[in-house]
């Protein structure tokens, strides 16, 4: 029994160890460049633009055009979560996704957002 208990626990220690080496080079890839976006603002209206982004390290600057409004921020990167204040009380919340688009909330959460490279 002992035997079986440790050849899992090396399995399973294994997997772990590959996978976060293969999730490290993912998390890793640059943000940086233009993307179009698409959301719904907080009273539900919907709103289309882009969005150019510029990453130094694990910072995150970006402007963004929407009609005829521009807006700026910059934040901070952690892995696939971005954190920008553009001057709002609550900052945009992004994740991104395994096909590159950033799927984000703003307003406290009652705003949606997805830029799509």
């Amino acid at each position: 029994m002992t035997r079986t208990t440790w050849g899992r626990r090396a399995v399973i220690a294994g997997l772990a160890a590959g996978l976060t080496a293969l999730a490290a080079p993912l998390a890793a890839q640059s943000i940086a460049g233009t993307y179009r976006v698409e959301g719904r603002n907080p009273d539900g209206s919907a709103y289309s633009g882009t969005v150019n982004i510029q990453q130094d390290g694990a910072a995150v600057y970006m402007s963004w055009r929407v009609g005829q409004q521009s807006y700026t921020g910059s934040g901070t990167r952690n892995g696939d979560i971005l954190w920008i204040d553009w001057g709002d009380t609550y900052p945009v919340v992004y994740v991104r996704m395994p096909s590159g688009e950033l799927h984000g909330t703003w307003a406290n959460g009652r705003a949606l957002e997805r830029l799509i490279p």
